[in-house]
């Protein structure tokens, strides 16, 4: 069982950035991941504390979001769409730039984007506690045969990939610990999931059901399960899961 890929979201459903390697503190979450989120004008924000996905736009109700991909770097961000040229820029500064580049995405019947908000200390992750995702090679594998054709696994947007594991077994690690590099993690729940898994993050457009596969293969809506970080260290692709 190893770590095959590293993924983080800089900014909530606004792109996705492979990785190497990361260093993670207790009780954090990877660097970067979902540091940033867009609200939109519904939102209900708490200053710069965590609140519910609810409040930002996201690829549940906009499927173009989910073909943005991410580069960061010296203190900005570069964002890529098949639709549209680059855009560079300083997430914390560069508000208008953004909403001006990202209207074209935007579906006008969806409550607007209104700006950039950063979270204090650890990223709008989808669960309240910081968490980070992992997911089974295989369990992807299971929902392509299903489908009948291959799908891109990057529309699941999951941290931490891991190859070697038999289809749906990272469910039965809820309430264990595993160890990745020198970091440990609690197993603490699944992954329930939504309408964004749907669209092909390539196209940013919907072409698969990927949650009535889900029901009637299986007959739940679960893809991956949330860990908590209970251990500093350092994480890397190739590392050896190890559960205890």
């Amino acid at each position: 069982m190893r770590l095959v890929e590293i993924w983080r979201h800089p900014i909530k459903a606004h792109g996705r950035e492979d990785m190497s390697a990361f260093d993670i503190a207790a009780g954090g979450t990877i660097p970067l991941d979902r540091e940033w989120a867009v609200a939109h004008e519904a939102a209900k924000l708490n200053g710069e504390s965590w609140v519910p996905c609810a409040n930002f736009s996201r690829g549940a109700k906009t499927p173009a979001l989910m073909a943005i991909k991410a580069r960061t770097g010296d203190g900005v961000i570069t964002l890529s769409h098949p639709d549209l040229a680059d855009l560079t820029f300083d997430p914390d500064c560069d508000n208008r730039i953004f909403l001006e580049w990202i209207a074209p995405l935007v579906d006008p019947s969806r409550a607007a984007p209104t700006g950039i908000v950063r979270a204090a200390g650890r990223g709008f992750t989808d669960t309240e506690f910081p968490s980070i995702s992992l997911l089974g090679m295989a369990s992807h594998r299971a929902v392509e045969q299903k489908v009948g054709r291959p799908l891109s696994h990057l529309r699941w947007r999951g941290n931490l990939w891991i190859d070697g594991l038999a289809p749906w077994e990272e469910f039965d690690m809820i309430g264990r610990e595993l160890t990745l590099g020198t970091a440990r993690f609690a197993v603490e729940e699944r992954i329930t999931r939504c309408r964004a898994t749907m669209a092909n993050p390539e196209t940013g457009k919907i072409d698969t059901d990927t949650l009535g596969a889900l029901e009637d293969g299986w007959g739940h809506r679960d893809f991956g399960v949330y860990l908590s970080c209970i251990a500093p260290g350092h994480v890397a692709v190739g590392d050896v899961l190890v559960l205890s």
